[in-house]
């Protein structure tokens, strides 16, 4: 069983990581489900996805995920939260029954530096020292928390600044502007040796009034 490894984010939050090396019948047997999707490797990440979810919590309604008028993933009454990652043949998932979720994984990307002027502004790639590794995670963090954010319509550089970063525990907080109130999200990240991944510890209120 290819669980890379699972761990408990925030006060309530479940996450995990799977290394997709199975068959899709074990897939479809696990959750109940097949998908229409043509692409192999698209089917079998969406799949271990929905697997995820349910190692995660057993009574997951799988069935029951729908896009909100966002395009936010939810299921009825909001009772888990969750978000889903996949970059092959790794997928990421959150469940939290409390808080928004958001996490995101990457496995490494040659360009990544040549774009990452799309999504960093000038002092953000100062921050992150125009190292591959960093930058892929600097990305992780912001689709986590444009995920756990839920909003149509953000510009990662205007509205998701990193405004701190800690190398040494891989921490970042990111001042999110995708509401009428902006927050400040908490977010820690890891890297290996395949990819980098990244997920929202927490979030507080941080109006100028």
């Amino acid at each position: 069983m290819p669980l890379i490894k699972e761990w408990n984010p925030g006060n309530y939050g479940l996450a995990a990581i799977w290394e997709v090396t199975e068959p899709e019948s074990f897939f479809t047997e696990s959750t109940g489900m097949v998908s229409d999707i043509k692409h192999e490797k698209r089917r079998l990440e969406r799949l271990a996805g929905r697997h995820l979810l349910k190692h995660l919590q057993e009574d997951f309604p799988l069935h029951g995920i729908a896009p909100d008028v966002h395009d936010k993933p939810r299921i009825d009454a909001d009772k888990y939260f969750f978000s889903i990652s996949h970059s092959w043949p790794y997928v990421a998932v959150m469940v939290d029954p409390e808080d928004e979720a958001g996490i995101d994984i990457q496995t490494w990307h040659r360009n990544i530096l040549g774009i990452q002027h799309k999504f960093l502004n000038d002092e953000e790639q100062e921050m992150f020292e125009n190292d591959e590794q960093l930058v892929t995670l600097a990305w992780c963090a912001k689709e986590a928390a444009y995920k756990w954010l839920g909003r149509r319509g953000v510009d990662f550089i205007e509205h998701m600044p990193i405004t701190y970063f800690n190398k040494k525990n891989l921490s970042m907080t990111i001042y999110a502007r995708g509401r009428a109130i902006p927050m400040m999200v908490s977010v820690f990240g890891e890297i290996t040796e395949h990819y980098a991944c990244a997920y929202v510890t927490g979030a507080e209120e941080w109006a100028i009034y």
